[in-house]
Formats: C-alpha cells, sequence, structure tokens
C-alpha cells in the first residue's frame, strides 16, 4: 500500500476525494496525530503521476492552512517530520526542522525523498563498511 500522510482533515478529505474519483478505494488511518491515507500500489503511470501531483497541491493546501491557524491561534511551535519504516516493520518519525524539509520538497518528490531516506535507513541497519568502489567491483 501507498501511505499519503497528512496533518490537516481538509487536505486529507479532498485527497480521499479526489482518489474516489479515479477509481481508487482509499483506506485511511489516524497515528500519533497524522492521517493517513492508503492506496493500493497496483496503478498505471498516469493515474500514478495525477495522483502524485494532486498530493501535492494537498500538501501545500497543508501548509497553507497551518500558516493561516498558526497566524490565528498564535502556535509556539512548527514542526515537521517524515516517516521511516524500519526493517523489522516498525514505522518511526524522523523530526525535521520545517524549514528544511519545505526547500528539499520544492526541489525533490516524495518518491526520491522517500528513496534517499531508505538508503539511509538500510546503511544504519545493514552496514557496510566497504567503499562504494569495492562494492561496485563486488557487483553490490
Amino acid at each position: 500500500m501507498l501511505e499519503y500522510v497528512f496533518f490537516d482533515p481538509r487536505p486529507r478529505d479532498r485527497f480521499v476525494a479526489h482518489a474516489e474519483e479515479q477509481g481508487l478505494e482509499p483506506a485511511l488511518e489516524e497515528d500519533d496525530g497524522l492521517l493517513k491515507v492508503l492506496l493500493p500500489e497496483e496503478m498505471d503511470d498516469e493515474l500514478a503521476e495525477r495522483i502524485e501531483d494532486f498530493y501535492d497541491e494537498m500538501m501545500e493546501m497543508g501548509r497553507e492552512l497551518y500558516e493561516q491557524d498558526a497566524e490565528n491561534d498564535e502556535v509556539g511551535y512548527h514542526a515537521a517530520g517524515i516517516t521511516v519504516q524500519l526493517a523489522d516493520g516498525r514505522n518511526v518519525y524522523a523530526q525535521v526542522d520545517p524549514q528544511l524539509l519545505g526547500r528539499i520538497m520544492e526541489v525533490v518528490t516524495p518518491e526520491e525523498f522517500n528513496l534517499v531516506v531508505n538508503a539511509i535507513v538500510e546503511a544504519v541497519e545493514n552496514p557496510d563498511e566497504r567503499s562504494l568502489c569495492q562494492r561496485m567491483r563486488d557487483g553490490d
């Protein structure tokens, strides 16, 4: 399942409606205040791109709503994080500076960033002290 995370129900609900309009059957989860939408991985590339584009729009909407709410409520914190799935199947959250994460997401897609995060998790959970050149020579 593909997991899409939201922090506000308004963009999440719009995303769910969009997914249903595309013929998908989203599942909803809530975990530690994170609102998750789960979609099946089996979809054609064109549909996957439409879903990702709409998700990006909804993430921007969520950011704008947060800023509006923060101005109205004078919220005293601003936080962001990423979900990291460990080899044993557990999901943990890595807190990231919101401005840094925003800058990253301006230049890479969520899938690209996920590849980087997963590579780091793999290297931490399964360390390989050989150099990259040695790994290439060994065919890894």
